[in-house]
């Protein structure tokens, strides 16, 4: 029997945690047609049937998932080795690849992101911003970054970002002057609000807080919408209130478009964090964010 590539085992890792060609190739940057050809070679060399292929699905036959069970665990070995040899230069190499919210990218990460490739130019981000929950590990994540009630509780996460943030509503002048001002929650159910919704379908209920009491309201109104700009683009021009991020809404605030209503209901919230797994070793390019996030923190907090 021809001993199995390297590169054609990492290929069946890739493809059986995905469940799928097309995101393993996604995932490792080739074509879905180089893999195929991968579990092609490896079939014929070992002289066994490793997946079971339908236009809908792939699944590892038993004979390999008993080979995944000794592969996976090799697999992480070398990879770690290959890594440790990141010690023995000036500074750490490698592409690390991140899951993260769009208020995240859009928001949060450019100056971090900025600061620390002047600091790491042996490292490349390989950033996807999406709202979908998914799982990293799966998908060929390094590491994502999501708020405090999304995450696994067997990940290890760390704060990025401010650490807390605060939903703020907001709405037109000429609005207000039309409509009148509301002063509670309940106020809300009379008036027109712009609706967000989530990548999952979801338009979630707004939820505000005073004095250690919350209090939800169903918004109803002429928008409903996947993209802030569309939404901030509404709530300028009079059509309702918006209810958000508040780094989403400091521009229009600066510059007078839109103006701060019920400030004393708005809601604050734990900042992101960055999550990974627990892991023997750890990427270099990993590593060497998490040691910078953890230094920046500090030297903000100066």
């Amino acid at each position: 029997m021809n001993e199995p590539d390297l590169s054609d085992l990492s290929a069946l890792v890739a493809i059986t945690e995905t469940r799928s060609f097309r995101a393993a190739a996604k995932v490792r940057g080739v074509s879905a047609s180089s893999l195929s050809d991968a579990i092609r070679r490896l079939e014929e060399r070992l002289n066994v049937r490793l997946l079971n292929r339908t236009t809908r699905s792939v699944t590892p036959t038993d004979a390999c998932t008993q080979l995944l069970e000794r592969l996976k665990p090799a697999m992480g070995e070398i990879a770690g080795a290959l890594d440790a040899l990141n010690s023995f230069r000036d500074s750490p190499t490698g592409t690390l690849k991140l899951n993260v919210p769009i208020i995240v990218a859009r928001s949060i990460l450019p100056p971090i992101v900025n600061r620390f490739l002047l600091s790491h130019p042996g490292i490349s981000l390989d950033i996807l911003a999406s709202d979908t929950f998914i799982d990293i590990l799966a998908a060929g994540f390094d590491a994502g970054i999501r708020y405090d009630e999304s995450i696994e509780r067997d990940m290890i996460a760390i704060p990025i970002g401010p650490r807390t943030q605060r939903f703020v509503l907001a709405a037109a002048p000429d609005y207000l002057d039309t409509h009148g001002t509301p002063e509670h929650p309940r106020d809300l159910i009379n008036h027109a609000c712009i609706r967000h919704r989530f990548a999952s379908g979801v338009s979630f209920a707004w939820e505000f807080e005073k004095n250690g009491k919350t209090v939800k309201v169903t918004p109803k109104g002429p928008l409903l919408a996947s993209s802030i700009e569309v939404e901030l683009g509404a709530a300028i021009a009079g059509l309702g209130l918006i209810y958000t991020f508040e780094e989403t809404i400091t521009p229009a605030f600066q510059s007078g478009e839109l103006v701060p209503v019920m400030q004393s209901w708005w809601l604050s919230f734990t900042g992101p964090r960055l999550y990974y797994p627990s892991r023997n070793h750890m990427p270099a390019p990993l590593r060497a964010l998490v040691d910078f996030i953890k230094s920046d923190h500090k030297l903000s907090l100066a």
